[in-house]
């Protein structure tokens, strides 16, 4: 398997259990920024898992309003502390990364904490964090690669932006925030940080939760003006300068008009793409598409 995420886990676990001997290669590239993370992929790392965690903190700063009409005394003026919910989620999270290499053992998968690159439809070249090569054979190699969140390829994008694979492990509290981008992942951490107490603005191109029913989606983004998230709608951003004070200027098209805003961060969610482009899929005779994925068969 080459991918230690959801599928490859799932894949390496049936394959071993109908009695193969399996091998899974797994190897997390830094973000820009340099975050990077253990076994599980991306739903346990930098996705569902973390994901549901701050939302679960979300609803507890939203149940105070309940409380308090049930005759609980709130005080408002209590802030959150971002690091010490940081600290928990990556706490929980070692621990599942912890549970999957223990998985592994026992089922007698072979981990390898190395890049996996074809060398031929039957070989993959190994690559460990100190450079370090070594080749393996197998007569099946399953592809579960998964994805990585996309950059707008502007000015600053990569230098002074964030995205999903950062925000669940930021050292310090996000502060103003600028969310770019309409899909399901802008509109949770929108979602989360907002009911956190964070100042969030969210920068949508065109609507809001593309390929889902419409009613609905404008149902989400009512509510979530509702509840204090701000939008800036028909906008695309054309690039990020870092200022002296340390906030990151944020300039934009809307309506054809350029304007500027400053942030103290800007989390792009405008979509994922599969991590196929550097696996030397050709010596193994696969085509991708040019969004990395495969075209397949019905049996996949």
């Amino acid at each position: 398997m080459i991918g230690g995420g959801s599928g490859g886990i799932s894949a390496a676990r049936h394959a071993s259990q109908a009695g193969k001997k399996v091998a899974l290669a797994d190897f997390v590239q830094p973000s820009p920024v340099g975050t990077k993370w253990g076994l599980g992929g991306t739903c346990v790392n930098v996705g569902c898992i973390p994901k549901k965690m701050m939302h679960y903190a979300a609803i507890l700063a939203e149940a105070r309003k309940d409380q308090e009409l049930s005759g609980w005394t709130q005080d408002y003026t209590q802030k959150h502390d971002w690091v010490k919910m940081v600290k928990q989620v990556q706490m929980h999270i070692k621990g599942l990364n912890w549970g999957y290499k223990s998985d592994m053992i026992k089922l007698k998968i072979k981990y390898f904490n190395a890049y996996a690159r074809f060398a031929d439809s039957h070989t993959i070249e190994l690559e460990n964090a100190k450079g370090e090569k070594e080749k393996v054979t197998a007569e099946k190699i399953i592809i579960p690669t998964g994805g990585r969140p996309s950059y707008p390829g502007i000015p600053g994008d990569k230098e002074f932006g964030i995205t999903s694979d950062d925000i669940f492990s930021l050292k310090q509290a996000p502060g103003k925030t600028l969310v770019v981008g309409a899909s399901y992942v802008a509109l949770e951490c929108a979602g989360f940080l907002t009911a956190l107490g964070y100042d969030t603005t969210v920068m949508v191109r065109s609507i809001l939760l593309r390929g889902f029913d419409q009613d609905m989606a404008n149902r989400i983004g009512a509510y979530m003006k509702d509840s204090h998230t701000k939008f800036i709608e028909g906008a695309t951003p054309d690039k990020l300068e870092k200022l002296e004070n340390g906030m990151i200027k944020v300039t934009y098209k809307q309506g054809g008009e350029e304007k500027t805003e400053e942030y103290e961060t800007v989390l792009f969610a405008m979509g994922r793409y599969a991590l196929t482009a550097n696996i030397n899929l050709e010596a193994a005779g696969v085509i991708a598409e040019k969004n990395g994925k495969f075209k397949v068969n019905d049996q996949e």
